[in-house]
């Protein structure tokens, strides 16, 4: 059973992670874009990616990440795997102001640039090299 939910959990962690990637990406074109039909396109797939896939696979990523660590009695003296729960605790933020972004650009509110939006694109980038570090290489 341990495998099964192991598997499923990072099934969930690759889709939101895909979504975390892609949404950044989304806010680049929605801060270059001039026409309100595109402005209004963007806000729409921003939503539907945001609340169709983003928030769901971070829920169920967690929901499964606590399952398994509740079927480990080893985790409270992993020193890797508090690091990496850091680091999801951090990422849990970087999803929570994406939907501030989102917000924002829905009511034609962006104050950032697009040149912003691809450096805040990297983010998850380094959050997922660092947790994949910890959780194969253990260092700690």
């Amino acid at each position: 059973m341990f495998l099964w939910i192991k598997a499923i959990h990072i099934i969930f962690i690759v889709t939101w992670f895909a979504a975390l990637f892609y949404l950044p990406r989304l806010f680049v074109y929605h801060a270059m874009s001039d026409d309100t039909t595109s402005k209004e396109r963007f806000k729409i797939m921003e939503r539907k990616l945001y609340y169709g896939i983003m928030t769901p696979s971070a829920i169920i990523t967690i929901i499964l990440g606590f399952w398994l660590l509740g079927m480990a009695n080893y985790w409270w003296q992993a020193g890797w795997l508090h690091a990496k729960l850091t680091l999801v605790a951090v990422l849990i933020i970087y999803h929570i102001y994406c939907g501030k972004l989102m917000k924002d650009f829905k009511q034609d509110n962006n104050k950032h640039s697009h040149v912003f939006y691809r450096w805040f694109n990297e983010f998850p980038v380094l959050i997922l090299i660092a947790v994949i570090i910890l959780v194969i290489v253990k260092p700690f």
